[in-house]
């Protein structure tokens, strides 16, 4: 093994091994919350902002740079383009299954409220930053600049899915789905050099899930007061798991890269 490759290996598993003790030690210490969601997201980006800054300080002097969130002039762009495109996956799910009446909507209890559902919006927009540090971040860039892009895009994808595998109603599908999503997610990072689009991509498709009134990764939330009830089977609607278990999502999944390889200028690192 060359001594750049022993660089490159060091660095990686140092991260690897900060984020997964930070994702082991955070839900113990956050346990009081009481609330699986909000554990769950604050874990990741608590996990991924220790992990990114810790190897940024130790090898690049703190540069944001480095962990893909320096601030440039496209940033605001790249980020609106990608909360957009999320939620507008979800919502093209959404009205297809109302048009072709596999879907309609019914009550679901009296709602959380706007305080409740601002501060779930909050909640999962840290949750998307925090996924997007810990799997594209610090570690991944490094990846795509030394093994090359297309090589760190694939298994990082594939472990996206595959952590989620524990995660409650999961299904093969909804794994397969997860993981095309962090791919389409590498993809982002890929395009822009930054992780501005991948973290607007990332929270515009879960904020939209509550919203619609359906489950998120197997997370039942019912904020909205009413929910999206299917009359088709789960190979469609993703059943308890949410959008993600159902072949819809697989379709969303490919009309993003077309997205974003024809729309997103490609100013990659």
């Amino acid at each position: 093994m060359s001594p750049e490759a022993i660089r490159v290996s060091v660095r990686v598993a140092l991260f690897a091994a900060i984020a997964l003790m930070g994702r082991m030690a955070f839900p113990v210490l956050m346990q009081t919350l009481g609330n699986s969601l909000a554990v769950s997201a604050l874990t990741n980006f608590a996990a991924g902002a220790v992990a990114n800054a810790v190897l940024a300080l130790m090898y690049d002097e703190g540069s944001t740079a480095s962990i893909g969130l320096r601030w440039k002039q496209r940033s605001r762009r790249d980020l609106l383009t990608g909360v957009l495109a999320g939620v507008g996956g979800a919502v093209a799910i959404m009205l297809t299954a109302l048009l072709l009446r596999m879907a309609s909507f019914g009550g679901a209890g009296a709602g959380g409220g706007v305080i409740n559902l601002l501060f779930l919006v909050l909640l999962l927009l840290f949750g998307a930053a925090g996924e997007e540090l810990v799997f594209h971040g610090y570690a991944f860039q490094l990846l795509t600049r030394t093994a090359g892009p297309f090589a760190a895009v694939l298994p990082v994808g594939v472990l996206f899915g595959v952590l989620h595998a524990g995660n409650e109603n999961v299904t093969f599908l909804a794994v397969f789905n997860t993981a095309a999503w962090g791919v389409l997610l590498g993809y982002a990072f890929l395009r822009t050099g930054a992780l501005w689009l991948s973290i607007g991509l990332h929270f515009g498709w879960n904020a939209a899930m509550p919203l619609i009134g359906v489950n998120l990764s197997g997370f039942t939330i019912g904020v909205a007061g009413y929910e999206l009830r299917w009359s088709v089977n789960e190979l469609w609607s993703g059943g308890a798991y949410g959008f993600e278990g159902g072949l819809f999502t697989t379709l969303v999944v490919g009309a993003l890269f077309f997205l974003l390889w024809r729309a997103v200028p490609d100013e990659g690192a």
